[in-house]
Formats: C-alpha cells, sequence, structure tokens
C-alpha cells in the first residue's frame, strides 16, 4: 500500500500514461529498439533486421519449457491468422526490405538471404503451385490430355520417387516427434487448405496494399472456444463453422476432385487409357484421401460443425463453371 499522497498521483499519472501506449512516442521504440514494428509478422521482420545488422542466432533448446502460449483451435480463426501472416511476409518480400535485395546490401550471406527469401514468398508460392496442382491435372483427365509420362516410361518412375519421396520426409519428421500418422495427415490437409484460402488472400492482400487499392488493416484472431468448440476439438473434428470466403475454395477443389476421380476410373475402364492416365488419377486420390474429412463434412457429419448446405452448393456451382470453361479453353486450343 502506498500511505505517500504525491507517489500515489505520480503512480496514477505513470499508469495512465503506460495505458495509452503514448510512452513510445518520439523513441526509437519500434524503429531501432524491441521489435520492429509497420509489420504484422514483427517477429520474421524484426529478426531479418537484426542479422542485417551483424546479430547472429544462437539454438538455445531447455528441457523445460520457457514460454507459454496458447493457439488457435478452430477452422475459421486458423484461416484468418494464416492470412494475417501470410500478407505479412509477402508485404515484405515486395518492399524495399525484399530479403534478396536489401540483405545482401546490408552485408546478409546469401545464403541466408534465400532463407529469408523462401519464408517471404512461400504463401505466393504455395497458393499458386497447388492451385495448379488441384485443378490442372483433373481438368486434362476429363478431357483426355495426359499430363503424365505412361506407366510403361522410366520417367514415370522419376515422377513417382519424387512424389513419394517428400511423402515420406514430412512423414519421417512427424514420427521422429513422437507423433503418429493420423498427425501427418492432418498436417498435410492443413498445408493444403491453408495454400488454397489463406496464403492466397493473403498474397492478394499484400499486393492489393502495395498497389493502393487496399488499406492495412490488422484482424485478430480468438483463442477462446464455447462449450461446442471444445467437445469437437477434442473429438478430433474440424469445425467448418467459417467464413464462405474462407472455406469455400478448398471445398470447391474436394468437389472438383471427386468428379475428377469418377471421370478418371470410368475413362480407364472403357476406353482403357490407364497407361496415360494414372498418375493423374494417383493425383487425384492422394487429395481426396488426405482431404477426407471435408468430404465427411460435406455429406456424412449432422453435428453444427459440418459444412453449411449453401457452402456446398455454391462450391458445386463453381466446380462445373470451372470444368465447362476449362473444357471450352481446351477444345479451341
Amino acid at each position: 500500500m502506498i500511505n505517500d499522497r504525491n507517489s500515489s498521483d505520480t503512480l496514477k499519472q505513470q499508469a495512465n500514461v503506460l495505458a495509452s501506449c503514448a510512452y513510445e512516442d518520439q523513441t526509437q521504440w519500434g524503429v531501432k529498439v524491441g521489435f520492429r514494428y509497420h509489420s504484422v509478422v514483427e517477429d520474421y521482420f524484426t529478426g531479418f533486421m537484426l542479422h542485417c545488422k551483424g546479430w547472429r542466432s544462437v539454438y538455445l533448446s531447455l528441457r523445460r519449457p520457457q514460454f507459454l502460449g496458447t493457439g488457435v483451435t478452430n477452422l475459421n480463426d486458423l484461416l484468418v491468422q494464416g492470412t494475417r501472416w501470410g500478407s505479412g511476409l509477402v508485404e515484405v518480400g515486395i518492399s524495399r526490405f525484399c530479403p534478396l535485395i536489401y540483405g545482401p546490401q546490408q552485408g546478409l550471406p546469401l545464403l541466408q538471404s534465400m532463407a529469408y527469401a523462401e519464408l517471404a514468398f512461400f504463401p505466393l508460392l504455395y497458393s499458386l503451385s497447388l492451385w495448379c496442382f488441384a485443378t490442372i491435372p483433373q481438368l486434362c483427365l476429363l478431357n483426355g490430355i495426359p499430363l503424365y509420362p505412361e506407366v510403361s516410361s522410366p520417367y514415370f518412375s522419376v515422377f513417382l520417387l519424387t512424389f513419394l519421396s517428400g511423402l515420406f520426409k514430412h512423414l519421417h519428421e512427424v514420427l521422429m516427434d513422437g507423433k503418429t500418422i493420423q498427425t501427418w495427415r492432418n498436417e498435410q490437409r492443413t498445408w493444403m487448405i491453408k495454400s488454397v484460402t489463406a496464403h492466397l488472400y493473403g498474397s492478394l492482400d499484400a499486393i492489393m496494399k502495395k498497389l493502393g487499392l487496399r488499406e492495412a488493416s490488422f484482424m485478430p484472431t480468438s483463442k477462446i472456444m464455447d462449450g461446442e468448440q471444445l467437445t469437437t476439438y477434442k473429438k478430433g473434428l474440424i469445425d467448418f463453422q467459417a467464413s464462405t470466403m474462407l472455406i469455400s475454395p478448398f471445398v470447391t477443389l474436394a468437389i472438383l476432385n471427386v468428379v475428377s476421380l469418377a471421370g478418371g476410373i470410368i475413362r480407364m475402364t472403357v476406353v482403357g487409357d490407364w497407361r496415360k492416365m494414372l498418375g493423374q488419377v494417383l493425383l487425384s486420390c492422394y487429395i481426396l484421401v488426405i482431404n477426407y474429412a471435408v468430404i465427411e463434412g460435406m455429406v456424412i457429419r449432422k453435428d453444427k460443425g459440418r459444412i453449411a448446405l449453401h457452402v456446398t452448393l455454391l462450391s458445386a456451382v463453381f466446380s462445373v463453371m470451372f470444368l465447362l470453361v476449362g473444357s471450352l479453353i481446351l477444345i479451341m486450343f
């Protein structure tokens, strides 16, 4: 307890200044001291700037955890958070602090600059590549256009081994960390969903802000769950109660791959060109196996966390439109 009235008044004044966040005005805080401001990925940006100034990192791994934090536990907040992070990373990549340019100028080693650049541009690169892999082979499959070598070709084994090596490398990392195959499958699905939604929206947001078409904004995510969300989370189920804009892209791609797989199997059975189309059929099969939870949310689940019917119907319309327009383009060219 503070008995001195003057000390009490001084403490109140200092508390008011602290609460106003004005104590850092006219200082170097956020510019040269502490975490760098003007970026929603302040940890990444601060680390990059410190390394550019000659700081060196030391890896510290203690048996006892030194920090305790919470993470998002529902799909909507996960994608909102991923969109924010993706926007921040791409924003750094296309700014004057681009690691490939600013890093070497400040004396940062080329390999380290490339590592920072990979982080800065991976939302953009992942979204483009995943959208291509989830649409182009499937569209060509339905139109009888082979994209991969025939099964009898020695080059087919090159494609297959490259694809499987990436999957098994990730599986090995998960198992070595003491996790299960289900964890690997969940991480694969999360990677796909975030790539075609959060990374895409984040990249577009950063580009639009760079062009002056959108003002900077900050979207916080909630770490609090209600009772039903907690029950769904403990059951290992995905809560699909999210914005239509966030979930319709991957639902559309799931429906597209269902149609593609069905059409591919029919083509292989009737036409008999399984040697040419097997690679594309296996790709659609892999996507659907990993994303079975999405199919389950559309067709099987009846709880509150299922995918809403209007989202499924809207996504089905998008899938049909894509197939029709894409097929017309392939026929024309």
